[in-house]
């Protein structure tokens, strides 16, 4: 007999985790599906760490949703008993007219936030463990840090399960289609129907959403852990950092004891055609560019390499978030294209997507994310 849902969800990372939760949680009978199980390393939401922050550069309208996702995180802390968000700081470095710090200033001032501008030398004086040119300047955001990224995504799948969610992982999506107003998914195992459905499938979103033609592009983004000394400790003051530099802009995080110091490239990458076939073998020239970047920035940071994986972007054309409701099919949501800035949000647009699936329209301010915006269809995505 075939299975019904009040809704199904495609995909269980970081947004798929956060949509069963909160659907579960408002009594709904719910199905997630995946082909991987929770907290797996096959996509987006792993490796550990992802940097938080809420003075935010890209667009100036996320500042109310991460405010929102602040709240949701500290919430999901305590019920689970575990510290997922640690404020440490975060740092961003770069020119004064670049891209970074004017966006960070200008996010901070339309919503009151804190940021403390520092000039080379007092950057230097705060936090010893960086070297930065007298070119560059530099905002720090005490009320930022970092996700706990696997235990985030296993904090949000137990509350689902606890609330009486259903989880099928090991198992294939073929499709969807419609299904007399509602849905009908079909799988290597299973036909299932539901009256709502969620796309929350990462880098196999462009695949199940190939009919509305955005341009989703997949890059593979390698991350390095690093041995460093203790002064490069969170435990020492060290906070997370951003920075923008002529080679590209790179990001990373405190070391975190024996797992060392993290870091990567937020620029660049290479085009995948498919995410099961990603080639996951460090390539020297990347390595040598990470190298490159702590010998300039963060010069204490060892050569010894203790730590490698490979993630996954899922790029949109104007690298912005897109939530909305399918425009043939109101009761297909979705969220796609978070462009390797996303899972800080994953929480608040699970409750979006939620909302959506549940009354068809939701009181989050998520309508510049929406899928008929221009920039998306302006150009062709290029990485970067």
């Amino acid at each position: 007999m075939t299975k019904s849902f009040d809704t199904i969800v495609l995909g269980v990372g970081g947004v798929g985790s956060a949509v069963l939760s909160h659907l579960a949680r408002r009594g709904r009978s719910v199905l997630g599906l995946d082909r991987f199980p929770p907290g797996h390393d096959r996509g987006s939401s792993h490796g550990q760490t992802r940097l938080i922050r809420q003075a935010y550069f890209e667009h100036a309208d996320y500042v109310p949703l991460l405010k929102r996702a602040y709240t949701q995180w500290d919430e999901l802390s305590q019920q689970c008993g575990k510290k997922l968000f640690h404020r440490v700081g975060v740092l961003q470095v770069g020119p004064r007219e670049g891209r970074i710090l004017p966006g960070v200033l200008a996010s901070a001032q339309q919503h009151g936030l804190a940021v403390d501008e520092l000039t080379p030398d007092q950057l230097v004086q705060r936090f010893p463990e960086f070297q930065v040119p007298d070119t560059l300047g530099a905002v720090f955001e005490q009320n930022a840090g970092y996700l706990c990224v696997e235990d985030c995504v296993l904090a949000q799948v137990d509350q689902a399960v606890r609330h009486g969610a259903t989880l099928q992982t090991g198992e294939t999506v073929l499709g969807w289609s419609d299904e007399a107003g509602g849905v009908r998914v079909q799988t290597d195992r299973e036909t299932y129907l539901a009256g709502s459905l969620v796309i929350a499938a990462g880098a196999w979103a462009r695949d199940l959403l190939s009919d509305l033609n955005i341009g989703l592009q997949v890059a593979r983004k390698p991350v390095y852990w690093f041995a460093a000394p203790d002064s490069y400790d969170e435990s020492q003051g060290t906070p997370g950092f951003i920075f923008e530099t002529p080679a590209g802009n790179f990001y990373g995080f405190p070391r975190r004891g024996e797992s060392g110091l993290k870091t990567a490239e937020h620029s660049g990458g290479d085009i995948v055609g498919d995410p099961l076939l990603v080639d996951r073998n460090e390539h020297p020239a990347d390595t040598q560019l990470i190298k490159e970047f702590l010998r300039d920035y963060l010069p204490g940071v060892t050569d010894q390499q203790i730590g490698f994986s490979v993630c996954l972007y899922t790029l949109s054309p104007d690298r912005q978030f897109i939530l909305d409701q399918h425009p043939q099919h109101p009761q297909v949501s979705f969220a796609a294209g978070l462009s390797g800035h996303g899972f800080k949000f994953v929480n608040v647009l699970g409750e979006a997507l939620a909302d959506l699936a549940e009354k068809r329209s939701t009181p989050l301010p998520v309508g510049f994310l929406n899928c008929r915006r221009p920039s998306l269809f302006a150009a062709t995505p290029q990485v970067g």
